[in-house]
């Protein structure tokens, strides 16, 4: 049986119909930008909602628009099959997150009705009074309380936030929190997912999904890893206590896949080896 992603049959002589496309928005982010490699690999138009025309994966269509300000949203989702939000800005939170997918439903509402919308979010963004986190849970309310077709991905870090944490060292040491765990993701296997989320055919699940890694590893763990493939001695980890409700929150393991989570993808070593190399 066919998958959703395989590219559809052409007949040689005749003039190929290809599947409408799907706009990724954050499509030149680290996720939005496997999600577009796969699309296209797919034989899937795709279309990129970017802020800075130029950026987008070759063979992929751009829209300039900004989702703080809702501009371009309204070209960005004509005609498309289906809507992979994978943008995010931290600094930006409410502006981008919550506010910004808000615009976007409204736009799919009134141009584009009957698209699907695959919303990537945080595992434990409803745990952890981190401010990021509440507009990741908020953004979620935005997406259910549009009543459109949509499904909403919850996912563990990617290899690439968690390298960013735990490489960094100064004068032999690093710093860690007691208790603190990742399930690292792979982002192109994240993003294989999204994209076969957003071409299913069949009725989109209600519940949200849970997406992460193959391994659990402490902090220390993952320093270790990451100094022994770079040729490092491995750091002194100074651990500092979960002090605040959020760092309490992490230290409890609010970040971490429940067992329901689908798992897979790269491990954190596999990755680590694969991007020296």
């Amino acid at each position: 049986m066919a998958r959703a992603t395989d590219p559809p049959p052409l007949i040689p002589g005749l003039p190929g119909v290809t599947r409408r496309p799907v706009l990724v928005t954050g499509g030149t982010g680290t996720i939005g930008t496997q999600a577009v490699r796969e699309l296209l690999r797919s034989g899937v138009p795709a279309t990129v909602l970017t802020r800075v025309p130029g950026r987008a994966t070759t063979g992929a269509h751009e829209i300039e628009g900004d989702l703080a300000t809702g501009s371009g949203l309204a070209a960005a989702v004509d005609g498309v099959h289906a809507v992979i939000h994978c943008a995010s800005n931290a600094a930006q939170s409410e502006q981008v997150d919550v506010d910004g997918t808000a615009r976007l439903c409204a736009a799919l509402a009134e141009h584009n009705p009957t698209a699907r919308l695959v919303h990537l979010s945080i595992i434990g963004c409803w745990d952890n009074p981190l401010p990021y986190y509440r507009a990741k849970a908020a953004a979620e309310t935005a997406v259910t309380a549009s009543g459109r077709p949509h499904v909403i991905v919850r996912a563990t870090q990617i290899h690439e936030l968690v390298h960013r944490l735990v490489a960094s060292q100064f004068a032999g040491f690093g710093v860690g929190m007691r208790g603190l765990r990742f399930a690292p993701v792979d982002a192109r296997w994240l993003a294989t997912q999204l994209v076969d989320l957003a071409l299913d055919e069949a009725p989109a699940p209600t519940p949200p999904m849970e997406y992460a890694g193959p391994e659990l590893l402490s902090a220390r763990e993952l320093a270790v890893l990451t100094a022994h493939v770079a040729g490092r001695r491995a750091p002194r980890l100074l651990r500092l206590p979960a002090v605040g409700g959020t760092m309490r929150r992490f230290a409890e393991g609010s970040n971490l896949p429940g067992p329901q989570a689908i798992r897979g993808g790269a491990t954190y070593a596999q990755w680590l080896a694969e991007r020296r190399a």
